[in-house]
């Protein structure tokens, strides 16, 4: 399944509908222990404090998304979910994947509160390189930055 990344904003949130109903779907998929609000709040809130979601499109539609929050130096994932119809077929995966290349173009580590990610998020995270902190309360991935350079 040829799988690309879709960065929504804001701006692309309000600008295109069919993202709207996608990202939405994607979220009312989610267990109710995922989503600490309803699904609209968390989405607005999300992008109303400058976050943005990655999400993975598949022929026009985005089939998955993870949150995400940015400062200097990270980018904080969290509320990883995948529609339903398309779970268990490397959807998350992938997502995960497009999000550590472009986390590497960036020169950014990437960072997923431990404490908040059920056991089957952690077994995903460890089978792509991400590992528990020293003190155990995040897991991290060190992309290093462009041309090798940390």
């Amino acid at each position: 399944m040829p799988v690309t990344l879709q960065q929504v904003d804001q701006a692309a949130w309000e600008a295109d509908a069919q993202v709207r109903l996608d990202l939405a779907r994607i979220y009312a998929d989610a267990p109710a222990e995922r989503l600490p609000l309803p699904v609209d709040e968390f989405i607005r809130d999300h992008l109303a404090s400058g976050h943005l979601f990655s999400c993975a499109r598949f022929n026009d539609r985005l089939l998955g998304a993870v949150a995400v929050k940015s400062d200097h130096n990270a980018w904080w994932l969290s509320n990883l979910c995948v529609r339903r119809t398309t779970r268990r077929r490397g959807v998350g995966s992938r997502l995960l994947a497009l999000v550590s290349e472009n986390a590497h173009a960036a020169g950014r580590r990437l960072y997923a509160d431990s404490s908040r990610l059920p056991v089957a998020d952690q077994m995903l995270l460890t089978r792509l390189g991400y590992r528990l902190t020293k003190d155990g309360d995040y897991f991290e991935l060190d992309v290093p930055s462009p041309g090798g350079r940390q």
